[in-house]
């Protein structure tokens, strides 16, 4: 194999590759990322065996060839090369890749492409292709509420295809986040209903192309934007009923200016403990007060206005939780929606239209 391709253009997409190459596993084969040069491309392929990344860039491929070569090697070597440069890619003999730019030359051991794990095709026969940025925004709105855990079906987002709308819903057992949007130019008949892996949307937040193809199979999930392609493994799991616990008809609303509520929030929450980020809220005649104590800190309290309609209410929460969606919108105003100190609230964005976005959030007692 031998070819010579644009530093820039090797650069870009070794980066995306990185995201999702294994840095440390069992399988040392996984560290490697897939090289292959025919015709005018060469093609780079990655995988972890649970999301997998192919993409290629254009070459000038004077002996075609394929092999397999560290990842983050490779990477290390062509960020440090001189920029808008052309770099020379040889097979040597017994699996050496020879890199040479300019001056610089290195020799990098290599393994034989007949190891690395098969990457599943996809033909895109569904037609079902999204607004790249708008589905990235959207998942900008669950990704903080995607559970930490081996829980596969809370360890990513639902992702719902129906009635010319797509939805993304993410728990982890606290709270739920949930957003739609409305894609008038779906054709797509029927309802979709999977789960997306977390490690695949923090992939597809990379892409930068206008648009997303779907497409899916009885094991496999494929995402492309240009010439990109991410593949995940389909998790073969139920998520939770999530229209079960969006509240619904809360008698105590409160309206809240977003960004005051943020700034008391932080204060508040520098002397509450470490591990609850425990704060408690007192609903007043139209005053929200805020407190935190810490037996081994001190305590602290704040007070904004806000538009209150409904019973007085005290009531505690992980207050990194309320940040997490607080920070995550854009509106001025949000409304806060409770029942009672025992029961989830329920906070959605105010005066931004066409904005579909709900956030439900448990209590916690203080």
């Amino acid at each position: 194999m031998r070819f010579k391709a644009s530093r820039e253009k090797m650069l870009e997409e070794l980066q995306l590759l990185q995201g999702v190459v294994e840095k440390r596993t069992t399988m040392p084969i996984l560290a490697n990322i897939l090289i292959e040069a025919r015709g005018n491309v060469v093609e780079m392929t990655g995988t972890d065996l649970e999301v997998g990344f192919r993409t290629r860039i254009e070459a000038e491929v004077e002996d075609e060839g394929a092999l397999t070569i560290s990842g983050k090697r490779i990477f290390d070597i062509v960020k440090l090369l001189p920029e808008d440069e052309i770099i020379s890619f040889v097979e040597k003999n017994d699996l050496v890749m020879e890199i040479k730019c300019g001056k610089s030359q290195f020799k990098v051991l290599c393994m034989s492409k007949e190891d690395y794990p098969s990457v599943p095709e996809a033909r895109f026969e569904k037609n079902i292709t999204l607004p790249l940025e708008k589905f990235k925004e959207m998942i900008d709105r669950v990704f903080y509420a995607i559970a930490q855990e081996q829980r596969y079906y809370l360890n990513g987002a639902l992702f719902i295809v129906r009635n010319k709308r797509i939805e993304l819903v993410s728990t982890d057992g606290h709270r739920l986040a949930y957003t739609s949007e409305e894609i008038p130019e779906l054709n797509y008949e029927g309802e979709i209903r999977v789960i997306i892996a977390k490690k695949t949307l923090a992939e597809l937040r990379k892409l930068t192309d206008t648009q997303l193809d779907f497409d899916l199979d009885e094991n496999n999930l494929f995402f492309r934007s240009g010439h990109r392609i991410l593949i995940s493994r389909l998790i073969e799991t139920k998520f939770p009923n999530f229209e079960a616990v969006i509240p619904k008809n809360n008698p105590i609303v409160l309206r809240l200016d977003r960004e005051a509520f943020i700034n008391a929030l932080r204060r508040v929450a520098l002397l509450s403990t470490e591990k609850s980020r425990a704060i408690k809220l007192e609903v007043k005649k139209n005053s929200l007060k805020l407190f935190s104590s810490n037996p081994e800190i001190g305590e602290a309290s704040d007070e904004i206005e806000v538009d209150h309609q409904g019973a007085d209410i005290d009531i505690g929460f992980n207050s990194q939780y309320l940040l997490d969606f607080l920070v995550s919108v854009e509106s001025p105003k949000v409304k806060f929606e409770l029942k009672d100190e025992n029961s989830a609230a329920l906070m959605t964005p105010e005066e931004v239209e066409g904005l579909h976005y709900l956030y439900v959030v448990m209590p916690m007692k203080f």
